[in-house]
């Protein structure tokens, strides 16, 4: 071991560590306040040389050690040099046109994420005549795709491109899908029933691999978790979720104390209920309903269906009813029209948001507002919910909060009460740097 030491008179330092020693203080002498720097070797595997302070005080006062590092660098110092040090992922973010304004927020979050456009044109037969501007500028760099699969035909023209941009000499490629489109379809029930969720899984697993390797699938509040499983080795799914908007909302409300939790049926309430326990809910194993302190059951009446509240008491809270998504917000008239006419899952995702609305209001809820990730709100179904004005929540919503995960709806809705859209761009710029 080498040692080096010396004397000054440099400035206190406000870090150190004490060591008391009697015999290092002669109680005859006055000692004025002195500083012992030593250079030490050896304490390291690196040997790579530290300073240490040795201060001398008054006769009273311990010994100090203070341990400094070579050179003398602050934590903020420290810190940025860190932050510097790791490169930024720069990335090129295309979109179609239905995300374009979805695209804009996510790029204003971020000065590493900078939008490329694509000329979307049809031929005279309808099929698409697409063109991506400057492809070999993109050569080298990280690229990702906004997508937006709102019906069949714009599902193909996006996937003519998200299958030609990893072939273009890509670094990396990521597919950001927010909506899932297919996801309620993610079984069988009957004999010749196609699970098309699985289908569109298949499609996006066979996305060519870019020079980074597979393409990485970022989407929001899949319908079911299971579906994590039909996706192909070729491709990566990152699964995130718009329930940590919605908890960040929950707490800028001035009854933020008084919310009370409803999931309308067991799918929902596996989904989300681990992400919301610090709001204080129940659960029906009988109805498969779940709310804060109110525990509820459906009664058939030949081909009605009823919901009825078993246990608990909503009465002066505010109820909050949260789903992955809606369809057409459905009603009881629509139970007995999906019984008579067979129609999918699809609607009976959303059975009983209106009827649940007029059950809590009946038993004494103070408020209802509702929450989904995906507001799809076919043919502007959207219009059945109407703002809750006057303090009477059987007549409509306080809040009805979407993401902007579907383009179509979040359009239409826009600036109308009760709806409020909160915006996915930050999770998906987020997303983009990992």
């Amino acid at each position: 071991m080498e040692a080096h030491a010396f004397f000054s008179h440099k400035p206190h330092s406000s870090l150190f560590t004490k060591l008391r020693n009697p015999h290092l203080v002669n109680q005859n002498i006055k000692l004025q306040p002195v500083r012992c720097q030593s250079q030490i070797k050896s304490f390291d595997n690196n040997n790579q040389p530290r300073r240490w302070s040795f201060e001398f005080l008054r006769q009273t006062e311990p010994l100090h050690v203070i341990q400094t590092s070579n050179p003398p660098v602050s934590m903020a110092a420290a810190s940025a040099s860190e932050s510097a040090s790791k490169a930024v992922k720069k990335v090129c973010l295309f979109f179609c046109p239905e995300t374009k304004a979805l695209a804009e927020r996510i790029a204003a979050q971020s000065d590493a994420i900078e939008l490329r456009s694509i000329n979307w044109r049809t031929f005279e037969d309808g099929f698409p005549n697409l063109f991506i501007p400057n492809a070999h500028g993109i050569r080298g760099h990280h690229v990702a795709f906004l997508a937006a699969f709102s019906s069949p035909g714009k599902i193909f023209e996006q996937l003519s491109v998200i299958y030609a941009l990893p072939k273009l000499f890509i670094s990396s490629f990521t597919l950001v899908l927010p909506f899932f489109p297919t996801g309620t379809s993610e079984r069988m029930e009957d004999e010749g029933d196609v699970a098309t969720a699985f289908t569109l899984a298949r499609i996006l697993s066979n996305i060519p691999t870019s020079r980074g390797g597979p393409t990485s699938l970022v989407t929001f509040d899949i319908h079911a978790l299971q579906e994590r499983f039909y996706f192909g080795d070729n491709i990566l799914p990152f699964f995130e979720s718009g329930i940590p908007l919605l908890k960040n909302r929950l707490q800028q409300l001035p009854d933020s104390d008084n919310i009370s939790i409803a999931f309308p049926d067991d799918g929902a309430w596996k989904r989300f209920h681990k992400q919301l326990q610090h709001f204080p809910m129940g659960y029906c194993m009988i109805c498969h309903t779940i709310y804060m302190q109110i525990v509820c059951n459906k009664v058939r009446e030949g081909d009605q269906r009823f919901v009825r509240i078993r246990e608990g008491d909503p009465r002066g809270r505010h109820v909050v009813i949260v789903d992955d998504l809606v369809q057409s917000g459905g009603t009881l008239i629509e139970c007995q029209m999906e019984k008579k006419h067979g129609w999918g899952r699809e609607r009976n995702l959303a059975i009983g948001f209106l009827f649940l609305l007029k059950v809590l209001a009946a038993h004494g809820a103070a408020k209802i507002s509702a929450y989904v990730t995906h507001g799809i709100f076919p043919n502007r179904s959207w219009q059945r919910f109407e703002p809750d004005n006057g303090g009477y929540p059987e007549l409509g919503l306080t809040y009805f909060w979407i993401t902007d995960s579907c383009p179509v709806t979040v359009r239409e809705v826009v600036n109308k009460p009760p709806f409020e859209v909160l915006s996915l761009s930050g999770s998906i710029a987020a997303a983009l740097q990992i």
